[in-house]
């Protein structure tokens, strides 16, 4: 970092180059100051940028500086450049539309936040001296044509490599008449904000397993994983021929299932030199596992190109391995369904013409999150964002953040936006899964006032009744019964749900408030979660206990919210839920809201036997009917593929969506034992739950102490448990028999007689 102080204006090519436009600027280093000692590039962009010196990148990110609440937040990047300074240096960047000038939702809009592309930057050389020499983006830098035509995020890319201008970011290259100078846009620096989270960089590269003709002749790849990213290759062949790459996540009827896309093209188009040719399209991104190749000059084999997953570097903490395979495939597609969607923010699908961070997938997931990798600082910068776009909207949490919808035409019939439940509750829920988590109220002090206008806004927002029955819901989104274009036609009413998420909300912002010292809040909104739940009991609990609608949905959120006052209550509502799970045959009856709390709500009320048949079963719908239909991503619906191959009809269809995948969070806690007594896992309950069908599992976190480690194992000569405690944690072990102990730092074990499905209050 540096703390020299900005001399850098917005610039801009004089002339709209068509695709990707390069910036560059020459400079020679100061005399007679000896030796460089420290060279630091700060840049951001419209758009999106690569930087390079003397023809070498700065970093290893792409898409910089990605997706913020681009109004009020832009992101620059620092990079050490010091080893790529010399005499005579060039900078040299290239821009692209990303997010700032591309296509964003569903109607085809560009240009959302501004027609010019721009750049952003400044290079602080510090001398032996202490002499600091600044170059900075302004009026003297040249502007020129790049070999991308045409890019952007959802309809791909296009490489004309005869545009190709090798040299052009290094010392001595002579710009031809296509080169032209720049222009300042204008730009509050005000604007400026240091990321807190990671880059997006190359994480992996997967190789294809299997390249075939489809029954229309067609040349398809399968690299045998959905991914998010982008294929590269080298080629030589005639100048002028074109290769073009088409992207999908599954096919249908042998060929490239692109009907889910919408009116994404996500396809990349490549012109050939004549010479060998190297291509990578790094201004767009695809999510697909399958790539249907046309125009290539040869034979195409498993070695001729590879795909390159892309996604924010993050550093994974949490695993999860047990004796069924086909769960195992189910957490590793749990985990790929991030990697696809942690993406600089937190979206929905990767893949189609949307790809948005929906608040109500992140809110419901981001235990599982914090769990699986260490998201910390990748989820407080999107909260910086939320919080920005809920200040701009007088309180209100919209439904996506960056907020591109608010720049879309509403949808017909729909009313004005306003604080949608499960939804909107992510400004709430996120900041308390990360305090959970990782044990820093940072997170808490930055959002405490976003999370405090939201509860105040909902609370203004209650009917006479005290619930919150108004307005429109997405409630328990994608029900397996509901019909495939309508997914909000759920069974459980959306004013149980709620009604019910606010109380949970309303909880959890007064123990935030008593946690800072915010007293008189404390007791505000701990006054309004006994109001929410009196209404609650008044209006939707009859004297036998059934809650309204009663469907599983509304139990599961019941239970795990803690809305319900007695024992007896629970009781109830526990032995309703497990009823209701046997009458549907252990088929999955929960969409969005009821999905994620379901198995932990099973289990909590001693209907473990319950939980785990319906963690196992394999018919539709069911956690592990797409795992045996081939999934290696969680599926946004149930059904998203039909039992005969073909794509569910509905227009609103993905094969990578994270949010029914936060069922991982009840692997780790329940099947695999471990969870948090304490913020930060200093103090740990390992109580694992066995079941019928899993015979061992094995759970590890990386803390901030140390890695947390439980290892069980259930057959004919017993239960064992080996748990492995760092230094400075706390656990309490519970046996499935319920004998229970309080041990410290070491490895420890422990023997039982053989159990299945007995209650432990996990």
């Amino acid at each position: 970092m540096t703390s020299t102080p900005w001399f850098a204006a917005m610039i801009t090519p004089a002339e709209d180059c068509d695709g990707a436009p390069l910036l560059r600027k020459e400079f020679q280093l100061d005399e007679g100051h000896g030796a460089v000692a420290k060279a630091t590039l700060r840049a951001t962009a419209f758009g999106v940028y690569e930087a390079l010196i003397n023809g070498v990148p700065v970093g290893e990110d792409v898409l910089s500086p990605g997706w913020s609440s681009y109004e009020w937040r832009l992101r620059y990047r620092s990079y050490d450049v010091t080893p790529l300074i010399r005499p005579t240096s060039v900078i040299g960047v290239s821009l692209g539309n990303g997010w700032y000038r591309g296509r964003l939702a569903w109607h085809g809009l560009s240009n959302l936040y501004g027609d010019q592309l721009g750049f952003f930057g400044q290079l602080d050389v510090v001398f032996e001296d202490g002499h600091v020499q600044s170059i900075a983006s302004d009026a003297s830098w040249q502007s020129g044509p790049s070999a991308t035509t045409f890019n952007d995020l959802y309809d791909g890319q296009t490489i004309d490599a005869r545009r190709n201008q090798p040299g052009w970011a290094e010392p001595g290259f002579a710009p031809g008449t296509d080169w032209t100078g720049v222009n300042k846009v204008a730009f509050d620096v005000d604007r400026l904000a240091e990321p807190v989270g990671p880059p997006v960089v190359r994480t992996a590269v997967v190789r294809p397993v299997k390249v075939f003709t489809s029954p229309a002749g067609k040349t398809l790849v399968d690299f045998g994983q959905n991914l998010v990213g982008w294929v590269r290759f080298t080629v030589q062949g005639e100048a002028g021929e074109t290769i073009t790459v088409r992207h999908a996540e599954v096919l249908e009827d042998g060929e490239l299932g692109v009907r889910p896309l919408r009116t994404a093209k996500a396809a990349d188009t490549f012109i050939l030199s004549g010479d060998e040719d190297s291509f990578e399209p790094t201004k767009t991104f695809h999510g697909f596992r399958y790539a249907e190749i046309s125009g290539w000059p040869g034979t195409l084999t498993e070695d001729s190109l590879e795909a390159v997953v892309v996604h924010s570097e993050l550093e994974r903490i949490g695993t999860f391995e047990c004796s069924n395979e086909l769960v195992n495939q189910l957490h590793r597609n749990i985990v790929w369904g991030l990697r696809g969607n942690f993406l600089d923010l937190p979206t929905d699908c990767p893949q189609r013409d949307e790809r948005l961070g929906w608040t109500g997938d992140i809110g419901v997931f981001a235990p599982t999150a914090a769990f699986l990798y260490d998201v910390k600082g990748f989820l407080q910068d999107w909260l910086l964002d939320l919080a920005a776009e809920q200040k701009a909207a007088d309180g209100l949490v919209p439904i996506t953040v960056p907020d591109a919808l608010k720049y879309n035409p509403q949808p017909a019939g729909f009313p004005a936006p306003e604080s949608s439940a499960l939804w909107s509750e992510a400004s709430v829920w996120v900041p308390w899964a990360m305090w959970e988590a990782y044990g820093d109220d940072t997170v808490l002090t930055t959002q405490y006032e976003s999370m405090a206008a939201h509860t105040g806004r909902v609370e203004g927002l209650l009917s006479p009744t005290g619930l919150w029955d108004t307005g429109f819901q997405f409630g328990d989104w994608l029900d397996p019964d509901a019909a495939p274009d309508q997914p909000w036609a759920a069974k459980a009413d959306t004013g149980v749900v709620a009604t019910t998420c606010l109380f949970r909300t309303a909880t959890i912002t007064a123990k935030t408030a008593r946690l800072l010292g915010h007293h008189e809040d404390a007791e505000h909104f701990e006054q309004l979660a006994a109001r929410v739940q009196t209404s609650f009991l008044e209006h939707y609990v009859v004297a036998d206990g059934t809650i309204h609608s009663d469907c599983t949905t509304v139990y599961a959120l019941a239970i795990a919210f803690g809305i319900l006052p007695s024992a007896e209550h629970i009781d109830f509502a526990g032995n309703r839920l497990a009823e209701l799970v046997r009458k549907n045959n252990y088929r999955v009856s929960t969409g969005f809201a009821g999905t994620p709390f379901i198995t932990g709500a099973l289990t909590d009320t001693g209907h473990s036997e319950e939980a785990y048949r319906l963690l196992l079963e394999q018919e539709c719908p069911s956690w592990l009917y797409p795992v045996t239909m081939g999934a290696t991503t969680v599926w946004e619906r149930w059904d998203s593929m039909l039992p005969d191959g073909t794509i569910n009809p509905g227009e609103m269809t993905s094969f990578n969506h994270y949010a029914l995948g936060a069922v991982a969070d009840w692997l780790h806690k329940g099947v695999g034992g471990l969870s948090p007594l304490a913020p930060g896992y200093s103090k740990v309950r390992i109580a694992p739950v066995p079941g019928e069908g899993i015979d061992w599992a094995t759970t590890s976190l990386k803390t901030a102490h140390g890695t947390i480690r439980v290892e069980w194992k259930n057959d004919d000569g017993g239960f064992r448990l080996e748990a492995t405690v760092p230094g400075g944690v706390e656990a309490d072990v519970v046996l499935p028999g319920g004998a229970s102990r309080t041990v410290g730092a070491g490895t420890h074990s422990f023997t039982g007689p053989a159990a299945l499905a007995v209650p432990t209050g996990v």
